[in-house]
Formats: C-alpha cells, structure tokens, sequence
C-alpha cells in the first residue's frame, strides 16, 4: 500500500474503529488528561444544570468537592438540592452563560454591581442573578441582599480553596439589562420579576465575545491562584427554547458549537487548561438506542453513569461503592431552570 500520512496512526484516529464498532462508552483512550485530579484535589464546580452530573460523580470518587455554603444542620437532602445546596462550590445556582460567571467573579472582587438585583412576584423577593435557589422567593428585599453579601463571601472563600474550576458551558443565549448589560440566568417573568422591552435585551453571544468573556475571567483567577487549573465541558442538554427566529434545533447547534469552539481555543492558549468530551460522548452516534431520554434533552441516567465512570478511570479513581439506582437518582436531580421555559409554549 502506498505510504500516505495517515499510515501508522493510531485507531483511535479513524472512525471505523475509533466509533463504528466500539461501544459508545467502551472508547478509553478518548480523553487523555492534561493533569492528574487525586483524591486530594480540591475542586471548585459550576456551570450549567449538566456539570451538576459532573460535581456528583466527583464527590463519589472522593475528591474534595469544595462547599462553602452547605445546607443547615437536618435540612432534608430533598429540601437542600431545591434550594441549592450541595450542589455547587458555593450557593450561586446555575451558571448557563460564561458571560453570568464572568460578572459574578466582577461583582466578588467589587469591579461590578449588578442592575435590578432583586426581582419581584406577589409579594416575595428573588436574588435575580441565582432566582433559581430560593424556589418561593424571601420576604423583604432586605433579606435577598442581606443572603447575596453572605454568598459573595462563600465564592470567594471557595475560590481561594480551589486547584481545579471544572466549568460546563451551558448556553449562549441569554438576557441582559439594556443600560449596564447586567446578564441574567433566566429571562425576567420566566421565575419572577416583568419583562420590559425598553429595559431588557436578548443576546446571543458568539465566539469572540464567549472568548473574551472565559479569558477575563481566567486571568481575573490567576491573580488570585496562579496555579489554578480548569477543566472544561459542554453540556449537551439542549435548549429548551429559543428567543432566536430560528428553529430550536438549529439554534442548539449553533449555542453548541461555539461553545465546543471556545474550549478548544482556550485549551490551545494554556496547558492549565484541559477539556473533557461529555459533550461528544452523549451525542456519538454509537448509543444503539439514543443516549436521551423520551424528552428528547434528558441524558439517560445510564449514560450519565457510563460517562462519569470514563472520567473517573482516566484519572485512576473509582466512584464509591453505589449501585446504578444510586447513580440513576442522582442523575434524575438535577434541576434546570430553562425547563420553565416550555410552559410558555403554545
């Protein structure tokens, strides 16, 4: 056979082979680690409802997954995951945009202050950068600003605690506010608060803005922690809707996209940056049967099970003795705020 560049590779360069007759989860050598996690690392989680998988197959393994705002003493598990508990490094919900976690990381070292922080809805108050941890809202807007200090205390001491950010990019759709470009979880009236056209924008970030945004809050970080590490994912969720005028499929794979091209842009600019292929191990046309459930955006528990035990393997560690009920449970909590979106649709 004539010698060509691809003579000699490996197989895990060709699709027949590398995908086509191997199991969808049975591909070890697709993620090869830039750095080593141990049980001794020190993990700081965040991002959107899919790195919540990510958090929980970490603290199975027995890393340090870091918890500066714990649940109180006898709340009930059920209670502390609908508040936001335990479910990140510290109390700030989901983080669907790099343009959210960028203003957050502003707002804790005092080079921002978010516009219209506290949303309204029948008489209770909502923190509008986190509405989704306090399901019922509070009684005062006292209260909302009194529990945001105390957040913005819990990320910073998180953050001082950390060796590793492990950021799933969620979305690129998002809300701001017109005059500071405050940027939102959810769009005002979605949870609580009225949406006004004259006072908020839609955006959809591309993938210079995206870039800018996860650089910044990079370097913000390395200030703090030079030796920080980051592992990045994409989650592979769909949207729930879309305030495009295009089709909610095509707007997925447009938000999709540019996230998959940021976190190779950001790998290629540091070796203190890796990324982990969640994203490509659910959407791999391997899964005989899908890898979703019947909604169509749920990733099936198993497959959630299969990833996670990938990740763990390629880093030497094994999850805690738990059978897949345990890891089926815990992947049918995870809770996502955009799934309020669908009752709007007609």
């Amino acid at each position: 056979m004539a010698r060509s560049p691809y003579s000699g590779l490996p197989q895990r360069a060709f699709w027949r082979g590398g995908v086509a007759g191997v199991g969808p989860l049975d591909q070890p050598d697709l993620y090869r680690p830039r750095f080593a996690l141990t049980r001794e690392t020190r993990v700081f989680t965040a991002g959107s409802c899919f790195a919540q998988h990510v958090g929980a197959a970490m603290k199975r393994a027995g890393l340090q997954v870091i918890d500066t705002e714990p649940a109180l003493r006898g709340m009930p598990p059920e209670s502390a995951k609908r508040f936001g508990y335990g479910t990140y490094a510290a109390r700030f919900g989901n983080i669907y945009t790099v343009r959210q976690f960028r203003q957050l990381i502003e707002e804790m070292l005092g080079l921002f202050t978010p516009a219209l922080p506290i949303w309204e809805k029948d008489g209770r108050y909502w923190d509008a950068l986190r509405p989704g941890v306090e399901p019922d809202g509070l009684a005062s807007p006292e209260h909302v600003a009194e529990m945001r200090a105390q957040h913005i205390g819990a990320l910073a001491l998180a953050l001082s605690q950390a060796d590793v950010i492990v950021f799933t990019l969620g979305l690129t759709e998002g809300w701001e506010h017109r005059a500071s470009g405050t940027a939102y979880p959810t769009a005002p009236g979605t949870i609580a608060g009225e949406f006004d056209p004259d006072h908020f924008i839609f955006r959809n970030y591309g993938v210079a803005e995206t870039l800018e945004d996860f650089t910044a809050v990079e370097e913000m970080l390395a200030e703090i922690n030079p030796d920080l590490k980051w592992l990045l994912t994409v989650s592979p969720v769909p949207l729930a809707a879309t305030a495009t005028e295009d089709h909610v499929l095509t707007a997925t794979a447009r938000s999709k996209a540019v996230l998959r091209v940021v976190c190779d842009m950001a790998r290629e600019s540091s070796a203190r940056i890796d990324y982990f292929p969640s994203y490509e191990l659910v959407m791999s046309p391997a899964h005989p049967t899908g890898a979703f459930a019947p909604d169509l955006r749920s990733v099936r528990p198993e497959v959630v099970e299969g990833i996670t035990a990938l990740f763990l393997a390629a880093h030497g560690l094994t999850p805690a003795a738990q059978d897949a009920a345990g890891d089926a449970a815990a992947a049918d909590e995870a809770i996502c705020e955009d799934v309020l979106l669908d009752a709007f649709r007609p």
